[in-house]
């Protein structure tokens, strides 16, 4: 049913009391304070935004279910997720199914406050996330602005409120305690305004005031069926059409709404912050989570589908939940200790076949590092370095079935061992193949600096390099701050050379794999005179020529190209001798 809603102010003093609330199977809030901004100066200008979908919970029925605040003070590191609510037990309540992000907008903007990491601080450092209000320019033109806006809202620290020379800002939840008339032009009054500055602060004052606390704004449809199936049916159909909205957002909502004893939107929440402080982090979120329960516990097919998200198979995912995580922290701490961070692993959906053999195996803690395991690590490592090397794309189109395939082969395995060569057969028949021809073996011996496989394959090509101890970098042999014109000039390159520098520099036959404290040592210097002030023998500058195919190192830069030809000639020769 079609109700005309009342003002802003009463929807947040609904959302204060917690007579609003979020249902369980909401998601989190996501937009950014410019999206918050525009929604505010839509408001101002009058335009539409939609109208809300509210379910009518009655009181016996309330406590049947969990639920959620609002986000009030935003905080990216330390309170990025809705609270959860306590025992609501016996009160009629009314659950937000469409208009949280716009509710928790207001609710920021006029109760609260954002916190958000400002680039370059470090994420533990706590003055990397200044607090942050809503505010309004009062003296800023009420001219549309190329993208249509008129109002000049702005999140600012809260010193900043006030004025600044031409700027007046208004904190905006000031509005909720300031009244109409007098009171603004008394407060204005202070601001020692000239009189067209004074008119114009006053009138979008007052438009401030009239949209948030006496214009009837809140318009909504009340579904008042008190059946779950039934409001999740309505919640799919008005959500999964959106742009914005996941289709995985919606399947976690059902899995909160059916697990009996755990949370599941904070287990899930709490294993991707977990996963992702493991090593460098592989920047793994909750779909990855998700699809992995699916998985694990061989669930029909690996598919976000609804018919997969059903009460006993959520139940079977609650009853292996701590299983499950197990087996991901360990294919975690494997996959880091390759090396890998989320820039070389170029789709996550690789790590699920690992995870499933682990999960089968038990999770054991050490297997990253135990000699018992050792044959493994080298099994999955070659398989899973081949399926990211691969420019076609394994993970790409048909990714469920290939997922649910590779699943079924991982459980008719008939040993303890990862059965990487089944796995390759069966890839194989579906045009996965992880084989190369001559064509893609040209491809990577032409690779160049940036390109997301570019750790796999010098890991391949460089395999004594300890990344479980090490720190290590990707390094230029010839070091790239070299390969300006003017240096290249003065080194006596001759002009028609000078680009084929350039375009080579970046390529796989000017890189090597190097451990970090070396590579801080090597600098800017030339490979020839580093080696010798490193390596104080032939002997030992022979052995590292030899390990990192460099062959013959050119004395100065003139005679790079020879060096990088007959270099990258030889990686091709390796690269074919491993992948071939």
């Amino acid at each position: 049913m079609y109700h005309p809603g009342g003002p802003i102010e009463k929807a947040l003093e609904s959302i204060r009391r917690h007579e609003y609330v979020l249902p369980a199977i909401q998601r989190e809030f996501v937009w950014t304070p410019n999206q918050i901004c525009a929604l505010f100066d839509s408001l101002m200008q009058g335009y539409p935004f939609g109208e809300f979908l509210f379910w009518k919970i009655r009181p016996q029925n309330s406590g049947e279910y969990r639920y959620y605040d609002f986000v009030r003070d935003y905080h990216e590191r330390d309170r990025p997720h809705c609270p959860e609510l306590g025992d609501l037990s016996g009160r009629p309540l009314t659950a937000v199914l469409d208009g949280q992000q716009r509710l928790t907008a207001f609710n920021i903007g006029l109760r609260g406050s954002m916190s958000l990491k400002l680039p370059g601080k470090w994420r533990s450092n706590p003055d990397a996330y200044p607090r942050r209000v809503l505010a309004l320019d009062l003296l800023a033109s009420t001219e549309r602005d190329e993208e249509g806006n008129r109002y000049k809202f702005e999140f600012v620290d809260e010193g900043r409120v006030g004025r600044e020379d031409a700027i007046l800002w208004y904190k905006v939840s000031d509005i909720l305690t300031m009244e109409s008339g007098p009171d603004m032009h008394d407060w204005l009054l202070d601001k020692d305004l000239a009189r067209d500055q004074q008119s114009l602060a006053y009138r979008t004052l007052d438009c401030l005031h009239r949209v948030v606390r006496t214009k009837s704004t809140i318009a909504y449809y009340e579904e008042t069926e008190q059946d779950i199936e039934h409001v999740l049916n309505i919640f799919i159909r008005r959500n999964s059409g959106g742009t914005t909205l996941a289709y995985s957002d919606l399947l976690l909502s059902i899995a909160v709404s059916q697990w009996d004893n755990l949370d599941a939107r904070r287990e899930v929440h709490d294993l991707v912050d977990e996963l992702n402080q493991i090593g460098p982090g592989l920047g793994l979120s909750k779909d990855f989570v998700l699809k992995a329960g699916l998985m694990l516990t061989d669930i029909a097919s690996v598919g976000f589908q609804v018919r997969n998200f059903t009460h006993e198979n959520m139940a079977t995912l609650e009853t292996n939940w701590e299983g499950i995580k197990a087996a991901l922290r360990s294919t975690v701490q494997l996959v880091t200790s390759f090396g890998f961070d989320s820039n070389s692993i170029r789709a996550n959906s690789a790590l699920l076949p690992i995870a499933y053999y682990l999960y089968r195996l038990g999770a054991p803690s050490n297997f990253d590092s135990s000699r018992r395991y050792a044959e493994d690590r080298t099994a999955i490592q070659q398989w899973l370095t081949r399926s990211i090397l691969k420019a076609s794309g394994i993970w790409g189109s048909g990714l469920d079935t290939l997922l649910t395939a590779l699943r079924d082969v991982c459980s008719s395995a008939s040993d303890s061992r990862f059965p990487a060569t089944a796995m390759a057969t069966m890839m194989a028949q579906r045009g996965k193949s992880l084989e190369f021809s001559s064509e893609e073996i040209d491809d990577l011996a032409d690779m160049r600096f940036g390109d997301r496989r570019i750790f796999a394959m010098l890991s391949l090509l460089f395999p004594f390099i300890d990344t479980r101890v090490n720190h290590f970098h990707v390094d230029h042999v010839f070091p790239r701050s070299l390969f300006t014109r003017t240096r290249l000039h003065t080194a006596g390159v001759d002009e028609p050379y000078i680009d084929d520098f350039i375009e080579c520099k970046d390529r796989i036959g000017n890189l090597q794999l190097i451990e970090g404290a070396i590579n801080n040592e090597k600098r800017a210097k030339l490979p020839a005179s580093w080696m010798r002030e490193y390596l104080t023998d032939d002997g030992k500058r022979g052995a590292y020529r030899e390990r990192y195919l460099l062959g013959s190192v050119p004395e100065d830069l003139n005679d790079f190209m020879q060096f990088y030809e007959r270099r990258r000639e030889r990686l091709r020769g390796r690269i074919a001798e491993l992948l071939g």
